[in-house]
């Protein structure tokens, strides 16, 4: 992610082609370690390739992961249960106004 981060910062930067030695300097700027086989390699993998069509493709395939908010589906069901139980139970024992009540007292 480091490295990245730092592609993407030269390149906002005005950097179209960052090189190893750009990603080394702005890692090295902000006390990142800096692991040359993975910039390596990082570069690599990018070379050639638009990285705004990359970054797209990413978001596409990152939008069919499920979110964190979304507990659910990776929830056991046994829990799931006992969370629709309790709120059962916390509905029943609120029972309200008696609308009986609402005309005085039988006398």
């Amino acid at each position: 992610m480091k490295v990245l981060a730092a592609y993407m910062l030269a390149r906002l930067g005005g950097n179209t082609n960052p090189s190893a030695d750009d990603l080394k300097r702005i890692l090295g700027a902000v006390g990142a370690e800096i692991d040359g086989h993975r910039i390596e390699l990082f570069l690599s993998k990018v070379n050639g390739k638009n990285i705004d069509e990359l970054v797209t493709f990413g978001k596409e395939k990152l939008a069919s992961v499920p979110s964190v908010g979304d507990t659910s589906a990776a929830a056991p069901p046994a829990i799931v249960q006992e969370t629709k139980e309790e709120k059962v139970e916390e509905e029943e024992e609120d029972d309200g106004p008696d609308i009986f009540d609402l005309f005085g007292p039988d006398n």
